[in-house]
């Protein structure tokens, strides 16, 4: 059967629809003579046995090999420029309490964007230097927590929130550790919803001077922190955006924060110690896809930020950045079961083509990347051999939602059924952390593999747990009295 019209042209149509692609899947998942996945080797079927399905499968030796790769590329790279990097990973794309151990059992520290991820830090026993805390838009409890617990940075986002920081500080006599989140205005080459150092736009303080030639947010931003008594400044960070291949958007934007540094040393006579340059690093969800190495990343940074620091006669500030998706993203897979399958013929150019619906037990509840981002992602049939040709297909979900979508194209057997287990791999990131209870489905579990053997690590929900907040009428609702129970 020849390759599809309908396929985008990044999608090449598989001499053998079982063939995994080793660029898109965790190291240990590899598939047995039958056909069955496995993942350091407990097949998938087992797997579905155990925990149903949907559920999210994470490589835990993936994990902390990827993050090891990120902490020793960056070390190499930076080591005799100003001593090595702190990397931070970002709780945001996926975090529980067994992660945040891993983050920190393999020397990474958290960087959290609300009260909740930094309650599961606690939980998991990271202690306050290991933390920072994010967010837009912070409330004064997170504020008060992140001082409570003497996070080793907020990152402030507003100047109105460094008054905030101040005042909440002053207020019990402590020290507040700020690093200032500024926009460069570096376009990084991605989708315009998750480009984030771009002028309109919510989060950070801009690099540009006001049209009536005031000094720039980020520079004003910088005099009141020196000022306040009880706000230590470590330095400046910036996030260009996420899933982002190339390094020249991350170089453009150290140019430019390292620029600014040598401004505010000659302003105001102080050499900021720190500068984070974020992260954003892309993954291969599907063949089109091509991220660099860490090496290559951290050896272009260091060269730039040497570079820089010498035209500008600046002391290299010690260096952070901050992977999620690059850590998290490959590690993990989605499992599911095929129910309907259908197919379609779809008019092109005058002529009719079929297309393959497969119909999976999960969606946009547990992948809400698709429908938000218009995000691809591949998929196997997981669980047997087949000996179908490959057929254009695509996965859906089980909302009722035409744009519940989970691989928009791929190939999958054309004797693909119901009942077969199907695998989506790289929804280690912002799957889980955006899943959502549409049509009252619960949310899957999430299950750790290591060495032959499979653990819970976040339980999957139950409909209980749907109806456990579901108050009945004549029941009494008011907040106090439910805290008060609580």
């Amino acid at each position: 059967m020849p390759a599809s019209p309908l396929a985008p042209g990044w999608l090449s149509y598989p001499e053998d629809a079982n063939t995994l692609n080793p660029a898109l899947w965790a190291s240990p998942v590899s598939r047995s003579s039958s056909g069955v996945l496995s993942v350091d080797g407990v097949p998938v079927t087992e797997l579905a046995e155990r925990f149903g399905t949907p559920v999210y499968v994470v490589s835990e030796n993936d994990f902390r090999a990827r993050a090891r790769g990120f902490r020793d590329a960056f070390n190499a790279a930076f080591r005799d420029l100003c001593g090595g990097v702190d990397v931070y990973y970002a709780g945001k794309s996926f975090l529980c309490s067994e992660v945040a151990h891993w983050v920190a059992e393999e020397g990474l520290r958290l960087d959290t964007s609300s009260g909740g991820e930094l309650a599961v830090a606690v939980r998991a026993g990271l202690k306050g230097r290991q933390l920072a805390l994010h967010g837009n838009n912070k409330s004064d409890a997170e504020l008060n927590r992140a001082l409570d617990l003497e996070v080793g940075r907020i990152v402030v986002d507003s100047l109105d929130e460094l008054q905030r920081v101040g005042a909440l500080a002053q207020a019990r006599g402590a020290t507040a550790n700020v690093m200032l989140r500024l926009t460069p205005g570096v376009h990084a080459h991605t989708h315009e919803f998750i480009a984030t150092a771009h002028e309109d736009q919510k989060f950070g303080l801009s690099l540009a001077p006001s049209s009536s030639g005031e000094d720039s947010p980020a520079g004003q931003a910088v005099a009141a922190a020196l000022a306040h008594p009880c706000i230590r400044l470590l330095g400046v960070h910036s996030h260009i955006g996420s899933q982002i291949f190339e390094s020249a958007g991350f170089e453009e934007a150290a140019r430019r924060l390292l620029g600014f540094l040598a401004e505010v040393r000659d302003r105001h006579g102080v050499a900021l110690e720190e500068l984070d340059l974020g992260g954003g690093y892309g993954i291969a969800y599907t063949e089109a896809d091509a991220p660099r190495p860490p090496a290559v990343i951290a050896e272009a940074l260091a060269a730039v930020v040497g570079n820089a620091c010498a035209e500008h006669g600046l002391r290299a500030p010690r260096i952070s950045i901050e992977p999620g998706r690059a850590i998290v993203g490959p590690s993990t897979f989605t499992l599911y079961t095929a129910g309907t399958t259908k197919t379609v013929q779809v008019d092109l150019d005058g002529a009719s083509h079929p297309r393959r619906y497969v119909s999976v037990d999960g969606g946009m509840s547990d992948n809400a990347r698709p429908v938000l981002y218009d995000a691809d992602y591949s998929a196997v049939l997981a669980s047997r051999t087949s000996v179908g040709e490959p057929v254009l297909s695509r996965v859906v979900g089980k909302h009722c939602e035409s744009g519940d979508i989970v691989v928009r194209s791929v190939y999958l057997p054309g004797d693909t059924t119901n009942g077969d287990l199907i695998a989506v791999p790289g929804t280690g990131a912002y799957c889980w952390s955006l899943a959502s209870n549409y049509n009252y489905l619960t949310r899957p579990p999430v299950v750790a593999v290591k060495d032959g053997q499979a653990r819970l690590i976040v339980r999957g929900e139950t409909e209980e747990d749907l109806l456990a907040r579901d108050v009945l009428r004549g029941e009494n609702n008011d907040r106090a009295t439910l805290e008060a129970g609580a």
